[in-house]
């Protein structure tokens, strides 16, 4: 560009140098040889500012052309990512395709089970009126025999007699038979239901709809220079749960507990589906703080939940996981069965007092009445268990060994030796002034002064020691 400049400046010159010497030739003859060489001079002059203009031009042209070749190394990478992602769009959609189709399935599916849930309820009933009745067939025709061997005690061992017992006898249990099947039938069905539900649950929570209606364009453009991707194609899996007849189905990868979903960068609490080892898929709590996220076991915060439930209750479950609840003893125990866990227990006094103690504990299975050993206690709350001691768990409908502490004190809870006034499943009681039988039925403790403390709010946790062993 300098170059160009020069020469624009030096051509008007020579130009009007040239101009002047051509006016001046008639007056000044004897300075034409001299003019002469000027001339020469001024050619040379323009000749080398031309050859500086033309390799200006070149080394500019050059330059631009590598701009340009720039330019198009980029928007043939801009061309190849755009592809790629049509492509990666393309696929979206057909998953998403293909899961409303399992959706819709399971929704038939599930409308199958609740009618035959419906007809086996219907036909249990009846099968229960028919056994009622032979009951009492039975019952009479055991007077009419007795009554019959007290007059006549000769003839007892009469064929007929015999043969008529023994077809009663087959027929009862003949009926218990088919009452025990029908029932297990129907546990098979209701577990067969709330899986489906829980499959539902966990497909309304991948978000792929949302995802898909603001993706780019279907149709895929074509690179200028690059050849076309190979996609792998999707793979038919086989049906998890035999028997429900589904078809082809992928069930979800559930994680073990709720330390393992903050682990997979899910960092809120909520309601997740889980599946511990060797055990079917459950909704739980996470309650995530300290850099984790902890399965609430238990809740208690306003009295709306009743916790004097039956033994089978308290196996299995009840409440509202978004409110007060107890998540069953079974659950529990598949899921610290599974590696060392930390009970961690919250308690709040009607002061606004918030406390809370962190024990190493052991679970043990439905054979010991879920045997509770609890050792290591930190916290600065009150001692709710004692350490190094096994507890057994008991109801109203369930004594655990001689002991009859949850008829007395409300609720299912963990006892030893004698009945302790530590019960977070008592009765919920306001904090107004009630008799010493009243209050050894609600939620209190027991300081070391021996004094009765009432409790507003519990909450029981656990986690694992170490996450990665459960992984």
């Amino acid at each position: 560009m300098y170059t160009i400049k020069f020469f624009l400046i030096i051509v008007p010159l020579v130009l009007s140098s040239r101009t002047d010497q051509d006016n001046l030739s008639f007056d000044f003859i004897s300075s034409e040889s001299k003019s002469r060489f000027a001339m020469l001079d001024d050619v040379k002059i323009l000749g080398n500012g031309l050859l500086q203009l033309g390799h200006g031009l070149r080394d500019f042209v050059h330059k631009i052309k590598g701009q340009i070749n720039d330019i198009f190394q980029k928007l043939n990478i801009f061309d190849q990512s755009f592809y790629d992602l049509s492509l990666q769009t393309n696929e979206i959609k057909e998953e998403e395709k293909e899961l409303r189709r399992i959706t819709s399935k399971l929704q038939v599916r599930n409308e199958e089970v609740k009618n035959m849930s419906l007809e086996l309820n219907s036909k249990l009933e009846s099968l229960l009126d028919e056994k009622f009745l032979l009951q009492q067939k039975v019952k009479y025709l055991e007077e009419q025999l007795t009554n019959l061997i007290q007059n006549q005690p000769d003839i007892q061992d009469h064929p007929e007699v015999t043969s008529l017992k023994t077809f009663v006898e087959q027929q009862d249990n003949n009926i218990k038979d088919l009452l025990q099947t029908v029932e297990q039938q129907y546990k098979q069905l209701n577990q067969q239901h709330n899986q489906i539900k829980e499959i539902e649950n966990q497909l309304r929570r991948t978000g792929i709809q949302e995802l898909t209606e603001n993706s780019l364009s279907s149709k895929p453009r074509t690179p200028r220079t690059t050849p076309i991707l190979q996609l792998n194609k999707t793979k038919n899996v086989e049906q998890d749960e035999p028997g429900i007849g589904l078809g082809p189905l992928h069930l979800p990868d559930f994680p073990a507990d709720c330390a393992t979903i903050y682990k997979r960068s899910e960092h809120r609490s909520g309601t997740y589906a889980i599946r511990p080892s060797n055990s079917p898929a459950f909704n739980v709590y996470c309650d995530v703080m300290s850099g984790s996220s902890w399965t609430s076991i238990q809740h208690r915060t306003d009295g709306s939940q009743n916790f004097n439930e039956s033994w089978e209750n308290y196996k299995y479950g009840f409440g509202k996981l978004d409110g007060e609840f107890w998540l069953g003893l079974e659950k529990i125990y598949s899921i610290v069965k599974q590696s060392n866990y930390t009970l961690r227990i919250e308690l709040e006094d009607w002061k606004d007092n918030k406390y809370h103690v962190e024990y190493s504990f052991h679970l043990g299975n439905h054979d010991t009445n879920y045997m509770l050993h609890l050792a290591e206690m930190t916290g600065n709350g009150p001692k709710v268990f004692p350490e190094h001691t096994d507890l057994v768990f008991s109801t109203w409908g369930h004594r655990a060994g001689h002991l009859n502490c949850s008829e007395h004190y409300s609720g299912g809870w963990w006892w030893r030796d004698v009945c302790d006034e530590n019960n977070l499943h008592g009765k919920y009681n306001k904090p107004r002034a009630k008799s010493k039988a009243e209050k050894r039925r609600g939620i209190w403790w027991r300081s070391q002064n021996g004094k009765l403390y009432s409790i507003k709010s519990t909450k029981m946790l656990i986690h694992p020691k170490n996450v990665e062993s459960i992984e």
